[in-house]
């Protein structure tokens, strides 16, 4: 395969442009933008992320390869790939339910049977690429979408730019993922396998109950050493109307043991998940925490969104530099210079700066 292409299984011999319209933008990062799009000639419309060939190969063609071999109601279609040797063309399901934390917040009523339903669909997804040896490794609700904007409509795993392959052997030891999401065995580069994806899950079923992280520390040193002690607490003023199952099912997740966590196959047989032993009673002060948590998050997120678009900007200013630079000294001697002794007609190369 020519090395100006990254993945087997893209399509090199056909444009994108020539199979499919783009349309309106609707989201945009640092190497990336996404756009609603529809084949020529069909009203059907799907979702194309354009990827700059400027991001790390490994995690690009993780996100595809994974995607293109996995197919679940929970979990975000690939349907295929178009490669240049500049840019891929992702034509991925259209979601258009918007996050999970932004469902929650915009809800007019919240209950405990709501948040087991969510934690059921994301559980069921992650039977799905666990039973296949699949590692999430950044689930956080930035990553967790709905399909429309229907009362039933399915949630789905999205963003497998980070994921991995578990080897029944080897596993990954990189440090991964989004901080107060994930486990210890994490921050600890310590063999990680499946059971860091549950940890994360344990989190995000405390934020969904409680309204707030269960790490949150004021400076990440912190965090971390909470983390690493599994040190939260279910603060009574947010937790007296939670079930005791609900609060079991947590306990079974954040656990430092990663051997003594529930698998996503046992988390789906607990009775909370099931939606039995949930509460119906009203989560209103928690939805309305959850309401600042997600405000907090956001506005995280557009700086992070920001700083990474500005170091991509500044990271191609200095290439093209280095590129201008070596592009004079590689040009060719004056006529004057040409007649120098061959001693003396040695180029004079500069530093580079």
């Amino acid at each position: 395969m020519n090395s100006d292409y990254w993945l087997y299984e893209s399509i090199k011999d056909i444009r994108f442009e020539d199979v499919y319209d783009l349309g309106k933008e609707l989201g945009k990062g640092g190497t990336s933008v996404v756009h609603e799009c529809n084949r020529i000639g069909s009203s059907e419309k799907w979702a194309a992320k354009v990827i700059q060939k400027k991001v790390d190969k490994r995690i690009v063609t993780a996100e595809i390869g994974i995607l293109l071999s996995v197919s679940h109601e929970n979990i975000i279609r690939l349907k295929e790939v178009f490669e240049t040797p500049n840019h891929f063309f992702m034509v991925l399901e259209l979601v258009t339910g918007g996050e999970l934390f932004d469902r929650i917040v915009s809800r007019g009523s919240y209950n405990e049977k709501d948040a087991s339903q969510c934690i059921r669909q994301l559980l069921d997804g992650l039977r799905y690429l666990h039973e296949r040896g699949i590692i999430h490794r950044d689930l956080k609700p930035e990553n967790l979408l709905y399909e429309d904007e229907r009362e039933e409509a399915k949630l789905k795993i999205a963003d497998f730019g980070l994921s991995k392959i578990a080897d029944s052997d080897v596993h990954t030891r990189s440090v991964c993922g989004t901080p107060g999401y994930c486990a210890p065995e994490v921050l600890l580069r310590r063999g990680c396998g499946t059971a860091m994806d549950m940890w994360s899950v344990g989190v995000i079923a405390f934020i969904l109950l409680g309204g707030y992280e269960p790490f949150y520390a004021d400076n990440d040193s912190d965090m971390y050493r909470r983390i690493l002690r599994a040190q939260y607490t279910f603060d009574q003023r947010w937790w007296s109307g939670i079930s005791k199952n609900a609060r079991d099912l947590i306990e079974r997740l954040l656990v430092l043991d990663a051997d003594a966590r529930l698998t996503a196959g046992q988390a789906l047989r607990h009775p909370w998940v099931g939606g039995l032993a949930a509460r119906e009673d009203s989560l209103a002060e928690a939805q309305n925490k959850l309401r600042e948590f997600n405000a907090r998050r956001r506005l995280r997120a557009a700086t992070d969104a920001l700083l990474a678009t500005r170091h991509f900007i500044l990271a191609g200013m200095q290439r093209s530099q280095a590129t201008q630079h070596q592009q004079e000294q590689q040009k060719p001697q004056s006529t004057a210079g040409a007649e120098m002794s061959s001693a003396a007609a040695e180029p004079a190369f500069t530093s580079i700066y």
